[in-house]
């Protein structure tokens, strides 16, 4: 995650045809259907693994002096129904360790960048237009990897306000399909993130609870969906290091509530 400080910072068509060639009673309805659902679609704000997103923004979204990035893990539904987003817990943990359950999550206006050319994090703003598009529900225990205390997987719940966004599987050059588990070490993965884009390497091993990798990530990248192929197999936090997102999901099912149950939405 950052946080900058800025100084005082979508034809009308014409057929003529026979009777003969008449669609069927039953089909226009269900094409008024899919078109509804497509116009539908195209309403919302499109999210999913790879979108990035902006928040704790002070004094006001609307004119922010400070602010934290991250990138969105994933876009699925759990168990209620509720479609749900996920990214990192240490991005929503104050200097004092407060979790910040009940966040405004908005989305990065910012153009993506890449490891050659990072996204400009004074250029992060947040989606007026669609507003807030989620609140943190739940925060897990973060990595600490580099710290004494104890090591979690990382992880946080964002509940999607679906009159605002609708899921998509494709961000930038990756396409999310799928869940499973990392694969063999020395396979290459890939992630997405906001701040340095599609960055690739291959699966090392193990560490404890996580799964380590020569992929790179940059600060504004935590929560990035590291994919191999198009299956989803975890988060990357930062040191080369990702959760597993099967573990994500058995201990979102055992904590319960929103994110209980999850799986992808598209």
């Amino acid at each position: 995650m950052i946080r900058p400080l800025r100084a005082l910072g979508l034809a009308v068509l014409l057929t003529v045809m026979s009777l003969a060639a008449a669609p069927s009673a039953g089909a226009a309805p269900t094409q008024a259907t899919a078109q509804a659902t497509a116009a539908r679609t195209q309403a919302f704000t499109p999210i999913g693994g790879g979108t990035g997103i902006i928040f704790r923004l002070k004094p006001t979204p609307e004119a922010p002096t400070s602010w934290y990035v991250c990138t969105l893990t994933a876009v699925g539904r759990d168990a209620a129904g509720n479609l749900v987003g996920l990214t990192n817990a240490h991005c929503l943990i104050d200097a004092q360790g407060t979790k910040l359950v009940g966040e405004q999550i908005y989305r990065d206006t910012s153009p993506a960048g890449t490891a050659l050319s990072p996204a400009d994090v004074n250029a992060s703003r947040p989606d007026l237009e669609t507003g807030a598009i989620g609140t943190v529900t739940y925060v897990s225990t973060p990595n600490n990897l580099l710290s004494t205390g104890p090591k979690g997987l990382d992880y946080a719940v964002i509940k999607l306000d679906e009159s605002r966004v609708a899921p998509t599987d494709t961000v930038g050059s990756v396409t999310i399909t799928s869940i499973g588990a990392p694969p063999a070490n020395g396979t290459r993965m890939c992630k997405q993130g906001h701040r340095t884009g599609l960055t690739c390497g291959i699966k090392l091993g193990t560490n404890g609870i996580w799964f380590t990798h020569l992929v790179f990530t940059n600060t504004g990248d935590s929560g990035s969906p590291v994919v191999d192929g198009q299956t989803l197999v975890g988060n990357a936090f930062g040191a080369q290091h990702s959760s597993p997102i099967l573990s994500i999901i058995d201990e979102m099912n055992a904590t319960g509530g929103v994110g209980a149950g999850f799986h992808l939405a598209t």
